[in-house]
């Protein structure tokens, strides 16, 4: 029977990886084995490596790929992409391929505020609390100095403070609303020293307040911490064209096709079965930029998710119209990211993806990534309402599947040539290589 064990984070990585092979899997032989060969054999990368998390017994990969031919504003860009799931970055490279004659991606930032809060509960009168604030908010600002001088230089810092009043939802429960300008950083560990700041001088200006009687001086603070919803810091990528130009498949005309395209999306705008998995689509390109740049995609995710449910129900986060022969097609998407600090500097991909990217700033950054999520979207709703999603998936897939099966180079070289052809289900691919095999 496994036992749990103490001092785990004081073994070595050996002796860590060990403990794990003899407890927790059937072939502790094996499983060091596999650990270790995912190692880099520099060992000053490997020790980097180790040094970005906890208990690090060895890493985990995934595909480092490029969709090339993003139009952007004019400007040519290959995007670097890291995910494991098959056919996104071949689809996002055939959306782009695909609007680089029809003038291409075109985007904006329509804000960059980033939001951190300090919840807190106070137990007097609402009025009171409110003039307090306004007065002491020039010493929020001043007893925060040490850690905003720099950004402050930069031109970023704090843009407002606002009480907020949330009583009506939680009994007693108040809240200062924090607004930042962070710059190209994402600006998590700022926010959050502003923030505490905030904190302390709240509960001391409290003890002294004249307006205040002994019980509402005792301000308790319950936490400070910064907000992944971000709907201030919002960026737009849109295509359009004549919809004569939609030459996309022999089996629909322009006009069909774009319409198709505007009831799909708008499908998904009512109905959130469908939301959630259209939205899906677009974070595999989002996703995939944002892990490859070193962002924080799970920060990226919740704050995304939380948009595409402001009005009270899930809805898409692409748009579409057909109007006066043009079509049009957009995404209006938070994206608080950074292009300093962090993995950024550290991680020798990150910033070799950056480079790719010809070092873009933050807002540069968040266009691109905007951008990798419509293509993906476009992409994706392009097949379902013409041939369908699984002929171009499963194709794209059909190598893992020969992988899993051991296939060898001559039988895939066999069998991709044979499915470009057919459909590309499963069952078929394993009766193909079963008769392949049989034939021998």
């Amino acid at each position: 029977m496994t036992t749990p064990i103490q001092g785990f984070s004081k073994l070595s990585k050996e002796e860590k990886i060990n403990w794990i092979a003899d407890n927790y899997t059937d072939n502790s032989e094996a499983t060091v084995q596999i650990l270790k060969k995912y190692w880099n054999i520099d060992n000053g990368l490997q020790k980097l490596h180790d040094e970005f998390i906890e208990n690090t017994i060895s890493n985990y990969y995934l595909p480092f790929g490029i969709a090339p031919n993003f139009l952007i504003n004019d400007k040519l860009y290959a995007i670097p992409m890291a995910i494991e799931e098959s056919s996104v970055v071949a689809a996002a490279s055939k959306a782009a391929k695909f609007w680089l004659d029809k003038g291409g991606f075109k985007t904006s930032v329509l804000g960059t505020e980033k939001i951190g809060q300090v919840h807190f509960i106070f137990k007097g009168s609402s009025e009171k609390l409110q003039e307090f604030i306004e007065k002491i908010k020039s010493i929020f600002i001043n007893d925060t100095k040490s850690i905003t001088r720099n950004m402050e230089k930069r031109g970023g810092g704090i843009t407002s403070i606002e009480l907020r009043d949330q009583t009506h939802k939680l009994d007693h429960y108040y809240q200062l609303h924090c607004k930042f300008e962070t710059l190209d950083a994402m600006g998590a560990n700022f926010i959050n020293s502003c923030l505490e700041q905030f904190a302390t001088t709240l509960k001391r200006e409290a003890q002294t307040c004249a307006l205040f009687n002994e019980d509402e001086k005792g301000i308790e603070v319950v936490m400070s911490i910064l907000s992944n919803y971000v709907p201030e810091c919002l960026v737009r990528a849109e295509v359009s064209c004549p919809v004569d130009d939609l030459e996309v498949e022999q089996s629909v005309s322009p006009k069909e096709f774009a319409e198709k395209m505007v009831r799909a999306v708008n499908i998904a705008n009512v109905e959130p079965y469908r939301a959630v998995t259209h939205n899906k689509g677009i974070m595999n390109g989002i996703d995939a930029v944002v892990l490859a740049t070193g962002n924080d995609f799970r920060a990226v995710e919740a704050g995304i998710h939380a948009y595409a449910a402001k009005d009270g129900s899930y809805r898409s986060l692409t748009h579409a119209s057909l109007e006066d022969g043009i079509f049009k097609f957009w995404i209006e998407v938070p994206l608080a990211l950074g292009t300093v600090g962090g993995l950024t500097s550290l991680h020798p991909l990150v910033h070799l993806a950056l480079e790719i990217l010809q070092k873009p700033s933050a807002r540069e950054l968040m266009q691109i990534v905007a951008v990798a999520g419509l293509a993906q979207n476009f992409a994706a709703v392009r097949s379902l309402v013409t041939t369908g999603i699984q002929e171009g998936h499963m194709k794209m897939h059909l190598l893992n599947i020969l992988n899993q099966m051991s296939a060898s180079d001559d039988e895939k070289k066999t069998l991709i040539a044979y499915f470009k052809k057919n459909a590309a289900t499963h069952n078929a691919v394993v009766e193909a290589l079963q008769n392949l095999r049989n034939n021998l």
